[in-house]
């Protein structure tokens, strides 16, 4: 997650202050991922050194706005202009688990998929339910048309995310029982495995 484009996509709206920031980001993605005022002045603390922003006054309860530069809002369309690169994987702890998982002994793999399966789709069900209530709320006009649109990109999100995950899970479970089924077998060698992650990461 960029935090430091999502803030410049808000001063891109017009100057604000810390914990305006804070609270416009989260009314947004519906506190996804949620801020807190210190790490968003850290932010705006590189974002003035990079000259992407710059003070712009306080109000008379002392707030320091920031507003972004000519600089700020190139930098900014040039990240709506650019794809997510997918070169180095986020590190997902999920997949990161079940990999140790099958390498440690004594560990009930099987066990560790099924409550993991259990909880993404309650988290599903969860992002569903959040989703029905914010079209109805859309179709009812009581929100704010733009904010609850980026609300329900964050949750089809979310959901597609969850949805992909308990299809992975689904798969893992099949993969293991193949794997217990087969006769054991040399693994493949430490050099084979070595080139198949370095191409993986050339992609």
């Amino acid at each position: 997650m960029s935090i430091r484009h999502g803030l410049l996509a808000l001063l891109d709206e017009g100057p604000r202050y810390g914990y305006q920031l804070r609270t416009e980001f989260e009314a947004r993605t519906g506190a996804t991922w949620p801020l807190n005022v210190g790490q968003v002045y850290t932010t705006l603390g590189r974002l003035e050194r990079d000259g992407l922003v710059a003070p712009d006054g306080e109000d008379d309860e002392g707030h320091q706005f920031y507003a972004v530069t000519d600089q700020g809002r190139a930098e900014l369309r040039s990240w709506f202009d650019s794809p997510v690169s997918r070169t180095n994987p986020p590190r997902d702890e999920l997949a990161i688990k079940l990999a140790m998982a099958v390498t440690v002994p004594g560990v009930d793999v099987h066990a560790v998929v099924q409550n993991q399966r259990r909880h993404s789709v309650r988290a599903l069900q969860d992002y569903t339910r959040l989703k029905a209530r914010a079209m109805a709320a859309e179709a009812a006009g009581t929100g704010d048309g733009s904010a609850d649109l980026a609300w329900l990109l964050v949750l089809d999100q979310l959901i597609f995310q969850a949805e992909a995950e308990v299809r992975w899970l689904d798969h893992c479970e099949t993969r293991l029982a193949n794997h217990r089924a087969r006769p054991t077998a040399p693994g493949a060698p430490a050099s084979r495995r070595t080139g198949q992650r370095q191409e993986l990461g050339e992609r």
